[in-house]
């Protein structure tokens, strides 16, 4: 069948149903985009690459569907690499579209030329060069199934004198493979060790939500009456209703996760690959029980046993996995301790719910007083957790939520709990900063008819405030974003506190410029807010306005400077100076 190269590639996203591109447009994707129109796919034209990436992140974890990254050759390329890889330790199967220059040039230092192959390498799942104009509906097809099988982003680049060409091709077939549902051996040596424990936790990771495997999960603890965890920044892989539900590990959890995962004796570790920063010492509790049984599961092989002494290891799909072992238990599965188990979650996990609520302020690490002259210097202003309790008093039960990366936003990571998957967007492990903003708009693009919260630290929102200069515009959704505060980049700080004698290099940020006034300038709703009931009220109108007049708000929260626990105490510490450094030693100007 006749068709030109760019009908080719179209008519393939088409049968994909990859129906949102995100980007900034470039004359190397325009042959191409020219038809999105008629196509039915939607190009959203963002202030930045780097946030288009992350828009097209939020908009995939929040539906399930892939979506598309695309833009002009060279720079606008470039800018998309921190998404990318942030995208990739998400787990997001994402198409990035490298328009690259030209064959006939290339290797020459041309305009706005790069390798861009080499430079995203470490950056996908898979990736693939469009060699001849023939094979881009063949080449474009693969690249998409391996996205979706590795669940990560994938890139076909290509050549921009490759469009525009007349072909005779016909179209790929789509060949969908059935996701693993574990060894048989391994499974049942799995479902034996639990059968056999004492006090059994389940640890979900973003395999979980990814699987759909929620109700499976449920059954498989309800049968054990064994506590459920999750991974850092994973809030959603488990009903925060539920009874069984503990919360999650890592910086700024639950402590009643980390209390009851350090008395197990089997860990079931569903769809997470461990990674170290999630299971961190938190609250001073090293939790993580060495002694314990455990079991891994992940669809990637590569990944299990990586980071922790694995008892069993099982390559699968996180719901078929739950499926295997729950029919596997024994008639017995859980009867040991089962009544001193569930009185010891209960207990748990009511003395942590109260503690948390009465938790306003963070305490000073011995020999520091920052957090105590913070609370002295502005006396009426809230603490961050003071914040997050106002927060969690207007956030609907049925909201997404994004997080930016920073101290403000990480000391509300024991807050928000969630009754589905895909609530809870995160800039994980890979913790780019400006991830909030972008991300919650995909959210919205994606799901239109849920509300939508976006939060970041003032630092952090620095580097995607120029998005508000592209969402204001009428085909845009309305979205909610709020913004902490207090001038300063708080984890920065938080180590300087700490370790470097509060000589603060880089960390303050400027008090006389206005989030909400930027806003307001953008054609949007800014507000500023400085106590708890005032938050509250915001909150609950701004949600309004979204969702029935179709209103983005920003709401700026004034916060005192008080800062929570560093993010990397594991990697710090006490600098030594042993030849000294002085001024008086620079060279002459």
């Amino acid at each position: 069948m006749k068709m030109t190269t760019e009908e080719a590639f179209v008519k393939t996203l088409q049968l994909h149903g990859i129906r949102h591109a995100f980007g900034i447009i470039g004359s190397a994707m325009m042959p191409i985009s020219d038809i999105f129109p008629k196509a039915g796919i939607m190009f959203w034209d963002c202030a930045h690459e780097g946030s288009a990436g992350m828009m097209a992140d939020g908009y995939t974890r929040a539906t399930g569907e892939m979506s598309m990254m695309i833009a002009q050759n060279g720079p606008g390329i470039t800018n998309f690499v921190t998404a990318v890889k942030t995208a990739y330790w998400n787990h997001t199967p994402l198409l990035l579209v490298t328009p690259q220059a030209a064959n006939k040039t290339i290797g020459q230092g041309g305009f706005q030329e790069v390798e861009q192959m080499k430079l995203f390498e470490d950056m996908v799942a898979y990736q693939e060069e469009v060699r001849d104009p023939s094979r881009v509906a063949e080449v474009l097809n693969r690249v998409i199934m391996q996205a979706h099988r590795a669940s990560a982003p994938a890139q076909i680049n290509i050549p921009r004198d490759m469009w525009t060409q007349v072909v005779d091709i016909e179209l790929p077939k789509i060949v969908e493979f059935e996701r693993p549902q574990g060894g048989e051996s391994a499974v049942k040596e799995a479902a034996e060790l639990i059968s056999n424990a004492n006090f059994p936790v389940i640890l979900n990771g973003a395999g979980v939500v990814l699987s759909e495997a929620f109700d499976d999960v449920a059954a498989l603890a309800e049968r054990l009456d064994a506590p459920v965890c999750v991974g850092y920044q994973h809030n959603d892989a488990f009903p925060g209703s539920h009874p069984l539900f503990a919360g999650p590990l890592g910086y700024n959890g639950s402590k009643a996760g980390m209390e009851l995962i350090s008395k197990a004796d089997v860990v079931l570790a569903l769809g997470t690959r461990l990674n170290p920063f999630s299971t961190l010492p938190g609250y001073g509790i090293d939790y993580w029980p060495t002694s314990a049984k455990i079991i891994q599961v992940d669809i990637n092989p590569d990944r299990i046993g990586l980071t922790k002494p694995v008892t069993v290891g099982i390559i699968g799909d996180a719901k078929k996995v739950a499926q295997g072992i729950l029919a596997k238990l024994s008639a017995t599965a859980g009867d040991a301790g089962r009544t001193d188990r569930k009185n010891t979650i209960a207990k748990t996990k009511s003395s942590w719910a109260q503690e948390l609520t009465s938790m306003d302020h963070e305490d000073d690490d011995p020999g520091t007083t920052w957090n105590q002259r913070a609370r002295a210097d502005k006396p009426d202003w809230m603490s961050p957790r003071m914040a997050w309790r106002a927060i969690q008093s207007a956030l609907p039960r049925d909201a997404i939520i994004s997080s930016d990366i920073g101290n403000n936003c990480a000391i509300g990571n024991a807050y928000p709990s969630f009754d589905q998957g895909r609530k809870y967007l995160a800039p994980g492990l890979f913790g780019p900063c400006g991830y909030g903003l972008p991300s919650i708009v995909g959210a919205k693009i994606g799901q239109p008819d849920v509300p939508v919260v976006g939060f970041a630290g003032d630092g952090a929102f620095g580097i995607s405030v120029n998005e508000l200069t592209a969402i204001g515009r009428d085909e845009w959704p309305a979205i909610t974003q709020i913004v902490f505060r207090n001038y300063q980049w708080g984890a920065e700080k938080r180590n300087s506190t700490l370790w470097f004698d509060d000589n603060f290099v880089g960390t303050e940020l400027d008090t006389k410029v206005s989030y909400a006034g930027i806003a307001k300038a953008c054609g949007l709703n800014g507000v500023q807010v400085k106590s708890m009931d005032e938050l509250t009220a915001v909150l609950n109108q701004a949600i309004k306005d979204q969702m029935e007049n179709n209103k983005t708000t920003l709401i700026e929260v004034m916060l005192n400077q008080e800062l929570g626990e560093p993010f990397r105490r594991d990697a710090m510490k006490k600098p030594v100076q042993v030849a000294g450094v002085a001024a008086a030693d620079m060279a002459a100007e």
